[in-house]
């Protein structure tokens, strides 16, 4: 028999390491503190599961921003076309939309968990749902060495564990920031958190008489003062309570290194609805069209 690996979490993160280890003879018991797995998986592209994205992998580094580096080593082992080709095998072929975002052919993401789930479960994985884990327990010599983990205090041996429990973003679906604590209690240091990859508020009233208005091939920009801060091309959504879309949840993580700095501070968001054209084309068109 091979060692015993521990996946704390049952998210997307989870549903991958554990058929990863499983594929390599490891046992894999998979710990899942709710009543479900995949549930954030299940709500992503608001239910239909934007798996990955079909743009060459350099495309994907530079889409990163600072974190890009990471990618390089992790896209030589698996990247976006095996993940594509992985699910063809599982059963779910996808397709590739605008931005060439890719989706699985039924736009329902209760697919992708189910073929995940069965993966796992093929390859002997032990899923155990409702096992909150409280803490990583390590050897009593060296805290580098982990031993397994404590469930409502009853020890659950482990060779390895790979912590998948996801960030403290949607604490309805689980993701309460968990896996900080138990790296915390090893000694890591953590960093500073804050939010990425969300909406943004906005303070004019008439955002909400535009709610649910969507913007395509727009470009939509950051302002501090008249500094940029961040510009994205794309499709963005207004809300009831300001803005959101693919393009505004990329600059959102600009908005938020700001306001670490300097919070409270105003910031000024500007779309452009006709990026391709320079404002004399523009006024142009508007004469031929309106004039």
């Amino acid at each position: 028999m091979g060692e015993q690996v521990l996946v704390v979490g049952g998210g997307a993160a989870g549903l991958m390491a554990a058929g990863s280890a499983a594929l390599r003879g490891a046992r894999v018991v998979l710990l899942e503190k709710t009543d479900a797995l995949g549930k954030k998986l299940q709500i992503a592209g608001k239910g239909r599961c934007n798996l990955t994205n079909a743009g060459e992998r350099e495309e994907l580094i530079a889409g990163y921003a600072a974190g890009g580096r990471f990618l390089q080593s992790a896209f030589a082992r698996f990247d976006n076309q095996d993940l594509i080709d992985l699910f063809a095998r599982l059963g779910v072929p996808t397709k590739v939309e605008r931005g060439r975002r890719v989706f699985p052919v039924s736009d329902d993401a209760r697919e992708v968990v189910r073929a995940l789930t069965g993966w796992i479960e093929a390859l002997g994985v032990e899923i155990r749902l409702s096992h909150s884990v409280g803490s990583l327990v390590a050897d009593g010599q060296s805290s580098r060495r982990i031993v397994g983990c404590l469930v409502k205090d009853r020890f659950v041996p482990g060779d390895k564990v790979i912590l998948c429990t996801g960030g403290c973003s949607y604490p309805g679906t689980g993701s309460t920031g968990d896996g900080y604590r138990m790296a915390q209690g090893l000694g890591h240091r953590i960093t500073p958190l804050r939010p990425a990859l969300v909406p943004l508020r906005s303070s004019a009233p008439w955002v909400k008489e535009v709610q649910g208005f969507a913007l395509r091939n727009v470009r939509a920009t950051l302002w501090a003062e008249d500094k940029e801060l961040a510009s994205e091309f794309g499709e963005m959504l207004f809300t009831h309570f300001g803005v959101s879309g693919p393009i505004i949840l990329t600059i959102s993580r600009s908005a938020s290194d700001y306001w670490q700095e300097r919070p409270g501070e105003p910031l000024t968001l500007t779309i452009d609805l006709k990026p391709a054209l320079t404002p004399d084309k523009l006024d142009s068109r508007l004469q031929r069209d309106f004039g």
